[in-house]
């Protein structure tokens, strides 16, 4: 039995009532465009009666002295002629609006796709690559913005003709109506009877286009990878067996279309030969006027051409209800992290950090990262967070601005003195303002380096600026950039070296003015001193500011364990020992493994 479809659930219906947004366009294009199709009828008719006046010598008309009366002949033809022209206005205006209705449409997706992809937690992201992201923005909204245009014009105008078209044959005699309604009602029914399986050939070819998208969007932001390991080749044969995959899909759904689509188109043409044979029949009894007859043949050309052009709407509106579905996908997804409607004030004053059998698998698939785990940093203190690669360090720096959730546990920021507060009641945007994770992957936009820093501090003056680049040790930054602050830095920082970059991103997360700092991996291109530099600069400002500024930096290296006012140790998604470096240093063979003493 077929399944019986909720049209208030269909993403194609829902993306056609973003046109409820728009409705004194929507309406205005309507009326124009029925005004456009009533038009092309009447001068349909007009030409009819025209041949009509020509078969009874009424065109040209012999006046008494001998002379050729074509005053008849200009009146229709004036009159045609204006009624074209009126059309061709009209319908040029209507074309406007449309395509200013399309443009809007393509711009409230787009945005509402771009609003959720930064609501959408980071989860989320981790189990969709950007390449799909991408593909739904632009792909999948085009095809969306393109189905829905021809969609409710086509079935508008096509629906006006047909009614109009229907009713004068009828006038003329009913059965000149009543066969071309049944071809009409056969071949709508066998090329509806495909929509369902065109969608999922189009879905196919949409995954397979988020592939190339994929491998084009790394092959561009992984350039330096790929040039340094010499992968051009590889990568290269890998983007077209990604591109061969997506033209076979698209290859396999042409072919589909090709062997069912004119069928449907050919019974549905089969209203000309009836409305020639049985008219001609009837102009022969003498019960239809040869100018009736020619009306009737335009009027089933114009519908008959319509009709034909429903089965290739079909074939976009079949690729669009994927697209819609696919974009709906995203636009549905709710993030894993909920907040509460009544979000606590984070304490006042310095900020510590508790966490309590914290347990945490972020991809939902059932892998475990961390277990039962137990961490406190007391308020100003430095601590240097360290583990085997793939311990789960950088789960537990997301786990803190609440960029993933937990599965179990609880962790809490505040201060014996002014309380705790749990993580799960906080505003996450006050939280965020006040634990700032600076994540290993040093992401500059492609800006100015001022714009850059004034990311979290748009008040910031330049000698504010400057201050945050010498605390970061990067004040020598600004002699070689040839613009100094206003100097651009190109896609992802790329005129910057690995390290350089770093320091900017901890400039800027300087500028934050955050209560605790949060450093994952972050100096990692930093030579031992420069890092020592950095460090002691953040240092130096705490005795300067109003409160303590509370670190947590996941170390790789035994310099960074060095700075540290106290080492945890992760192991097994637990910390496994805590300590200064001189006391894990001792007691623990483990940290000295990890460390390499």
């Amino acid at each position: 039995m077929r399944r019986k479809v909720d049209l208030r659930r269909s993403p194609l219906l829902r993306c056609l009532a973003i046109y409820a947004e728009m409705p004194g366009k929507f309406l205005l294009t309507a009326a124009l465009l029925a005004a456009v199709n009533i038009a092309l009828v009447g001068q349909q008719v007009m030409m009819g009666h025209a041949v009509q006046d020509a078969q009874h010598g009424l065109l040209v008309v012999a006046r008494p002295d001998g002379a050729l009366d074509y005053s008849r002949v200009w009146f229709w033809v004036g009159l045609l002629l204006s009624l074209s022209l009126a059309r061709a206005i009209v319908q040029y205006g209507a074309g406007l609006l449309s395509l200013s209705i399309g443009q809007r449409l393509l711009t409230i997706l787009r945005g509402r796709i771009f609003t959720q992809i930064q609501r959408l937690d980071l989860a989320y992201h981790w189990r969709h690559g950007v390449g799909e992201m991408v593909t739904r923005m632009t792909r999948d909204a085009d095809k969306v913005r393109d189905a829905l245009i021809n969609f409710w014009r086509q079935i508008f105008e096509t629906g006006l003709i047909v009614v109009i078209s229907l009713g004068l044959l009828a006038l003329y005699s009913p059965w000149l109506a009543i066969v071309p309604l049944a071809l009409l009602i056969t071949g709508i029914g066998l090329l509806w009877r495909e929509a369902d399986a065109l969608v999922a050939l189009d879905r196919r070819i949409g995954a397979a286009y988020d592939a190339v998208t994929q491998d084009l969007s790394e092959g561009v932001n992984g350039v330096r990878v790929i040039k340094a390991f010499s992968l051009g080749t590889a990568r290269a044969q890998r983007f077209r067996h990604h591109v061969d995959q997506f033209r076979a899909e698209a290859r396999a759904a042409i072919r589909h279309a090709a062997r069912r689509v004119p069928l449907p188109q050919t019974i549905i043409a089969l209203s000309h030969a009836w409305v020639l044979g049985f008219g001609a029949w009837m102009v022969a009894q003498g019960t239809l006027g040869l100018g009736a007859l020619v009306a009737a043949m335009l009027v089933v050309n114009t519908l008959v051409l319509r009709i034909e052009g429903i089965g290739r709407l079909l074939q976009v509106v079949a690729d669009a209800r994927a697209s819609a579905g696919r974009i709906w996908e995203v636009l549905d997804a709710e993030p894993g992290i909920r907040t509460i409607d009544t979000p606590l004030p984070l304490p006042p004053g310095p900020l510590g950090i508790r966490l309590q059998g914290v347990s945490a698998s972020p991809l939902g698939d059932g892998a475990t990262v961390l277990r039962n785990l137990s961490l406190d940093v007391r308020p100003g203190e430095i601590v240097a967070l360290v583990g085997a690669t793939g311990s789960g360090k950088s789960i537990l720096t997301a786990l803190l601005p609440r960029l993933v959730d937990t599965d179990e546990g609880r962790i809490e920021f505040g201060s014996d003195e002014a309380g705790w507060v749990d993580i799960r009641e906080c505003d996450p945007r006050e939280l965020r303002r006040r634990v700032h994770v600076l994540p290993q992957e040093s992401f500059l936009f492609s800006d100015t380096l001022a714009a850059n820093l004034r990311l979290c501090a748009p008040e910031a003056n330049e000698a504010r600026l400057h201050e945050a680049l010498d605390n970061a040790a990067a004040g020598e930054l600004l002699a070689r950039l040839s613009d100094g602050l206003e100097t651009r830095l190109g896609d992802r920082g790329a005129t910057l070296s690995g390290g350089q970059r770093q320091r900017v991103c901890l400039a800027r997360a300087l500028l934050a003015d955050a209560d605790i700092l949060v450093l994952d991996d972050a100096t990692s291109a930093l030579d031992a001193q420069t890092e020592r530099r950095a460090i002691d600069g953040i240092r130096a400002l705490q005795s300067g500011w109003t409160r303590p500024v509370t670190m947590l930096i996941v170390a790789s290296r035994l310099s960074t364990a060095l700075i540290a006012d106290r080492v945890a140790l992760l192991a097994d998604g637990r910390i496994a020992a805590e300590g200064t470096h001189d006391e894990l240093a001792r007691s623990n063979p483990a940290y000295r493994a990890l460390m390499g003493l």
